[in-house]
């Protein structure tokens, strides 16, 4: 079933791991994918081009249908695929506009973390302009407390008890955060549904490989 799909994706990338949860979730085993290294700039090797023109991860193709965006691939995957698997849509109105309300603003968190991490990467340390990693720093901090709040009030997931779609695009996102050092202490809310979650099995299954073997950055320590 799953033979006619291709996914090329990066360790670590939190678009591509949404795309390799879904597919586990939804029990689709045995596809075709390459790990490919951002490091050796394979992302912009005629492989990956192919499939997406931008030079970007994931690449994602299921039969002849290109999926690239990592949300698309999801709602794609979960339709195509709705009676096998976990089922990541709830029934009831209340639980689905809360999980598409969680799902998009995953994305206004996700750009401020990119926009930390750009910076650091890009800007050497006695270049930096503390105005610009005092703007980058408090952005991302009242995003984190928005989320801080939601999770507070949640028993498990963010759109209920059940894991959802919502989980899969967010979940990547807050694993990214710890691994760059967010502090437990300060945001335990989303400690507890990193905890809660990290050895589900479709999230154990897909973990980043570099992950276990490389310690992160620590570069949000100060959040």
């Amino acid at each position: 079933m799953a033979k006619d799909m291709t996914l090329l994706w990066g360790s670590g990338s939190p678009q591509g791991w949404r795309v390799m949860i879904m597919l586990e979730e939804k029990q689709l085993k045995g596809y075709n994918q390459k790990l490919i290294s951002f490091e050796k700039k394979e992302h912009k090797s005629q492989e990956v081009l192919d499939i997406n023109p931008r030079g970007q991860l994931p690449a994602f193709k299921c039969g002849k249908h290109i999926l690239n965006e990592s949300y698309a691939a999801c709602f794609f995957l979960e339709n195509q695929y709705k009676s096998q698997g976990t089922k990541l849509i709830p029934d009831t109105p209340d639980a689905q506009a809360l999980m598409y309300q969680r799902m998009f603003e995953v994305l206004t968190l996700h750009q401020k973390i990119v926009e930390i991490v750009t910076y650091n990467n890009r800007v050497p340390e006695g270049e930096r302009h503390d105005s610009a990693v005092q703007r980058n720093k408090e952005g991302l901090t009242t995003e984190l407390k928005l989320w801080e709040g939601y999770l507070k009030k949640m028993d498990c997931c963010l759109a209920g008890k059940e894991f959802t779609l919502a989980d899969v695009v967010f979940f990547p996102s807050v694993a990214f955060l710890f691994r760059l050092g967010l502090s437990s202490e300060r945001y335990p809310a989303l400690e507890k549904y990193y905890s809660s979650l990290k050895d589900r099995p479709s999230i154990k299954a897909t973990w980043p490989p570099h992950w276990q073997t490389t310690p992160g950055p620590g570069i949000m320590n100060t959040v």
